[in-house]
């Protein structure tokens, strides 16, 4: 066994104003299994987190319950916890960024800060809400991207080409709160300095980041870099900054501190020295893992403030990308927007446990949830591959030979090889969960060939190969135990319940029993369902019924909103369209294509071909003989369905959410719509 190392772990900390959700769960899937691993290696090592507790959304959604901001973050901490504990995410402690031990740590490193001259005042423009008479944070303002041209765009960052900007850069900048245009008003801020901090900051992204991580960042420091707003205007859920009334804490300021104001409160419940984890000369390990969105304040800002503050900074930061399902981003509408309780309902928890473990590598790259390869995955590897080599030989082993397994003595193995553990050791060990688990299935897969080669449900009928069927469950049941303390990160419930109930350990497994042969198995138990698609179904009709606005950035929302208005154009530019009253004589589906409706329009005496994406809106049926608005002017358009001659006016968000324009009584095809 290697040296005994101490290691301190975080995850990023979840919002106080919302559910748990499926992208979020992947954050704490992958720290959960790096943690379980390291723990099975026998290291001293501590896993802590906190609610992010803090911030204007917080304020808003406790006036929309009619509850005071503590009232709320103590419900949303005890549902985090309940789904954090029904996921199998194992923390030593979980707080929460509204403490005590938090305040003292934001102001103490405040005034570090300040006293070392890494703090300034500024007064700034800033936008604010005419309607709700308050400033707003970045988050709740949308526009369109000032670098590139995309709509609904939040106030700091282009989620379409990563730039970022000022709030009052956007174009046509809308409140998310009450979709008034926001005013620019003067305040006094704090600033941190952080440009005190380039030349270390260059040192540490060598080596504590991931390459691409370190790549990206580095053109913050090559671009200059800008020194940060640390305060906020009243009113605001927070800390008030000391010296400073009616001036906050913003919430990232001090939301990293959570970590270690929860570990804090470990400390003092078990005694440890906090100064040994977190002290300047600290000899431990730290590591964060957070999502790739929130890379500039832990891989710039939060660097910057240990070091200006006198504490050590973390030995790396590893980040993940992005949860999408079914090959697009998470959408309400489509229920694929799933808040971990609405899982719970439907489907095993461990299930996306290995789900995620075979998606993930030691890179930022996006995963996919598809739910049809999520079904044959879990299908054939869990149940089909990894179970079945139980299911297959241990009833033999129990009514031929007393529960009784061969020592390992008397037989060559021929399966589990000492070469394979090292490399899913390594594996784990470096994040690459998804060359694990390949590794790990492999190994199954030989497994089964295996028995299915030897066939033990013949060998059991001929009297004469009873030594042949010992050797060959014992080998298979060998196997299994082996495949079992791999996969223990990624499926702690149900290998615990292999050690336990299977092969009659008083514990769960540890990596050293690789190198142990257990000796006789008890009774063989049900272990794994498969999952039926109605199951996948019933999911995703209770999540697209169940959820409402999403609650992370919003307490207002619509069309005006969630769609801002584009830049402005002349008359001159509008006149050129021409809008013609249209009667559709007839529709069809075409084929091959999944969105398109062939329609034939009348515009009074000729007639366009037009293909228009509302298949999933409208039955062809239902069309004939409607009237509509089309473009009559716009250029044809080849397709390889054929020519499209126009196209027909709708609205809404697209898929089924999509209505034809339709003129009242008294319009005749080929009017002008004017």
């Amino acid at each position: 066994m290697t040296q005994k190392r101490k290691i301190l772990v975080t995850s990023a900390l979840p919002y106080a104003n919302g559910a748990i959700h499926l992208g979020h769960l992947v954050e704490y899937i992958q720290t959960d299994i790096w943690v379980r691993f390291q723990r099975m290696q026998g290291h001293e090592i501590y896993y802590v987190c906190a609610d992010d507790a803090h911030g204007t959304p917080v304020m808003l959604r406790a006036q929309q319950e009619g509850i005071e901001p503590e009232a709320l973050i103590e419900k949303m901490n005890a549902e985090h916890r309940k789904d954090f504990e029904a996921f199998g995410v194992h923390f030593d402690n979980y707080y929460s960024t509204h403490s005590d031990e938090n305040r003292e740590f934001a102001e103490s490193i405040y005034l570090s800060l300040r006293d070392g001259g890494h703090i300034e005042k500024r007064t700034i423009n800033q936008f604010f809400d005419p309607d709700k008479n308050m400033f707003l944070p970045d988050r709740f303002i949308k526009g369109t991207c000032p670098k590139c041209g995309t709509e609904d765009q939040y106030g700091d960052n282009c989620e379409n080409c990563s730039a970022t900007y000022d709030a009052t850069e956007l174009k046509n900048p809308v409140s998310v709160i009450s979709g008034a245009k926001p005013v620019e008003r003067e305040s006094e801020h704090y600033f941190f300095k952080l440009s005190d901090f380039k030349d270390m900051l260059a040192d540490y992204l060598s080596g504590h980041v991931q390459p691409e991580v370190a790549n990206k960042m580095n053109e913050w420091l090559d671009a200059g870099l800008q020194d940060w707003d640390i305060s906020r205007d009243a009113p605001y859920f927070g800390f008030e900054i000391p010296d400073a009334p009616g001036k906050y804490f913003y919430v990232w300021l001090d939301a990293p501190m959570g970590y270690m104001a929860s570990f804090k409160q470990l400390c003092d419940r078990e005694g440890l020295n906090f100064e040994n984890w977190w002290g300047k000369e600290s000899d431990s390990e730290l590591y964060h893992f957070i999502g790739k969105d929130i890379l500039r304040f832990h891989t710039l800002f939060w660097p910057a403030v240990l070091d200006g503050a006198g504490y050590r900074k973390p030995t790396a930061i590893y980040a993940h990308g992005f949860l999408t399902v079914n090959g697009k981003k998470m959408s309400k509408s489509r229920g694929t927007f799933i808040n971990a309780g609405t899982y719970l309902e439907h489907l095993n928890p461990e299930y996306l446990r290995y789900y995620y473990a075979a998606k993930l590598s030691d890179g930022i790259e996006d995963i996919d949830l598809n739910f049809d390869d999520f079904t044959a995955r879990i299908n054939s590897d869990l149940v089909g591959k990894y179970v079945n080599i139980a299911s297959r030989t241990a009833n033999f082993i129990n009514k031929h030979f007393d529960g009784k397994l061969l020592p390992e003595s008397d037989m060559t193995h021929p399966i589990a090889t000492g070469g394979e553990s090292e490399s899913i050791f390594e594996a784990f060990e470096q994040r690459e969960y998804s060359k694990a688990v390949r590794r790990i299935m492999h190994i199954a897969d030989i497994t089964n060939e295996y028995i299915n080669e030897h066939e033990p449900w013949v060998l059991a009928k001929d009297p004469e190969q009873k030594e042949k069927l010992h050797q060959v469950c014992s080998r298979s049941l060998h196997s299994f135990y082996i495949i079992s303390i791999w996969l223990s990160p990624i499926l702690p419930t149900l290998t615990s319940k292999v050690a336990r109930e299977l092969f009659g350990l008083d514990r769960d497994f540890l990596w050293q029993d690789l190198k142990t042969f257990p000796k006789t198995i008890n009774k063989f138990k049900h272990l794994a369902r498969r999952i039926e698609p109605k199951a996948i179904e019933a999911m995703l009709t209770a999540a697209k019924e169940g959820l409402t606005m999403n609650e992370e950035t919003t307490v207002t929302t619509g069309p005006l909103a969630d769609d801002p208005i584009k830049d402005e154009i002349a008359y001159d530019d509008f006149a050129k369209i021409d809008l013609r009253i249209a009667k559709i004589i007839k529709a069809a589906h075409v084929e091959g294509a999944d969105k398109l409706l062939q329609l034939t329009l009348d515009i009074g005496g000729e007639t366009r071909n037009v293909f228009a994406g509302i298949k999933e809106a409208y039955d062809p049926a239902d069309l004939e003989g409607k009237l509509t608005v089309m473009v009559a002017n716009l250029a044809p358009r080849k397709m390889r369905f054929g020519l499209s001659e126009g196209m027909v006016l709708a609205a809404g968000p697209g898929k089924k959410d999509l209505w034809i324009l339709s003129p009242d009584d008294g319009a005749k095809p080929g009017m002008r719509v004017k």
